[in-house]
């Protein structure tokens, strides 16, 4: 009996559950644009490993710096599993007959992932591969290079410049073979290029690092970990801790978001509302003639509360399907777009589907709340005067 309105009243019916649904469609839309937002931004950063680790890097004052001695230190802090370090000085490289000045950085194979670098092109080098360099995409814009496909095999020599101890003075120490490029990462701050450490370190002495990663077991054992680093001195930042604060903020916003789509919402359920106490008026004498051949006060009450909760499911399911269907056109077209434009494609609507199965019980549980009223006064309605009722 309560889906009798699909045929008795099939036009209000389903305008209702559209009105539903255009709001529900707002709520929808506006959270998942902040679960797009928050995916571009945490997509880059690599998980796994590199939530695990430290960033260490020196004061500036350098009282304290980033030396083998105190590298080995970290290692015998409780719970640190690895620590690998990143050395860098300015230097001159060259790319055919084109010169430009960067940092080369020496580093292990292990470095990129605590520090969370993937390839964007090509691969990482591997141990034992002294004759490989990976670059940052400055780099090749700094050679007019836009494609990093087309650096994927070239060969770049360099010049290294030495602190020689007198202050502002360095000394030009020229590396005395080429390195073929392996792989492009995705760094477009940066001009730098990525040596293995060994080989780095094989030309000239480094007195201390750039910066160091520290790795610990679990992520239980990061704050301690921070903790007994900063002690030493030294300034650390870690990757989980910053996932941590934007996920924070992010559901901050997804919160706001919402609330503005709430606002169309709040619109539909008074649709809603109207429509059930308009169809109590129009059902009065049917509820006093289910009242007189037995229809308990409940069986009323239940009647209309589930009529209610139809509508409201099936305004849920539209307004998922309203709201899904407008993101995924949305991203298709922003997508043609950037890629035509020789832009990288991204999703700005996203639909968690936990999300999703929340809203189409929302509907159910916006559809009970808004028959609630109607449903009791139908359930108090005397039987002889709802019959007389016209």
């Amino acid at each position: 009996m309560s889906t009798r309105m699909f045929k008795t009243r099939p036009a209000r019916t389903w305008l209702t559950i559209l009105g539903i649904g255009v709001g529900i469609s707002a709520v929808v839309i506006l959270v998942a644009l902040g679960y797009g937002l928050q995916g571009i931004l945490l997509e880059k950063i690599v998980f796994g490993e590199a939530m695990l680790s430290l960033n260490v890097t020196a004061p500036a004052s350098k009282v304290v710096v980033l030396d083998k001695k105190q590298l080995d230190d970290f290692l015998t802090i409780n719970n640190v599993e690895a620590v690998e370090p990143l050395a860098s000085f300015p230097a001159m490289v060259k790319y055919n007959d084109l010169s430009g000045s960067i940092f080369l950085q020496g580093v292990n194979p292990d470095f990129f992932k605590y520090a969370g670098i993937s390839a964007k092109q090509g691969d990482l080098f591997s141990q034992g591969e002294d004759d490989k360099v990976v670059v940052t995409m400055a780099m090749l814009k700094l050679f007019g290079i836009d494609d990093p496909k087309n650096a994927i095999g070239q060969t770049l020599k360099f010049k290294v410049e030495i602190p020689t101890g007198n202050k502002d003075e360095t000394q030009e120490v020229p590396l005395d073979k080429e390195y073929k490029i392996k792989g492009v990462v995705d760094d477009s701050v940066s001009i730098s290029a990525y040596i293995p450490l060994p080989e780095f370190t094989s030309h000239f002495a480094v007195p201390y690092y750039e910066k160091a990663r520290v790795k610990v077991t679990q992520n239980a054992f990061l704050n301690q970990a921070t903790d007994e680093i900063i002690k030493k001195g030294f300034l650390v930042t870690a990757l989980s801790k910053t996932v941590e604060q934007a996920n924070k903020i992010f559901s901050g916003i997804q919160i706001m978001l919402a609330i503005f789509g709430g606002i169309a919402l709040v619109v539909s359920a008074i649709g809603m509302f109207n429509t059930m106490t308009v169809t109590l008026m129009e059902r009065t004498n049917e509820i006093g003639i289910m009242r007189t051949i037995g229809g308990s006060p409940r069986n009323i009450q239940v009647l209309f509360l589930a009529e209610s909760m139809v509508m409201g499911f099936f305004g849920g399911m539209v307004g998922i399907s309203i709201g899904v269907g407008g993101g995924e056109a949305i991203n298709l077209l922003l997508n043609t777009v950037a890629k035509r434009m020789g832009g990288q494609a991204v999703s700005l609507f996203r639909f968690p589907i936990p999300f999703l199965l929340f809203i189409a019980i929302f509907g159910a549980v916006m559809g009970f709340a808004t028959g609630i009223f109607p449903a009791r006064r139908a359930s108090k309605l005397s039987p002889l005067d709802a019959i007389r009722y016209k």
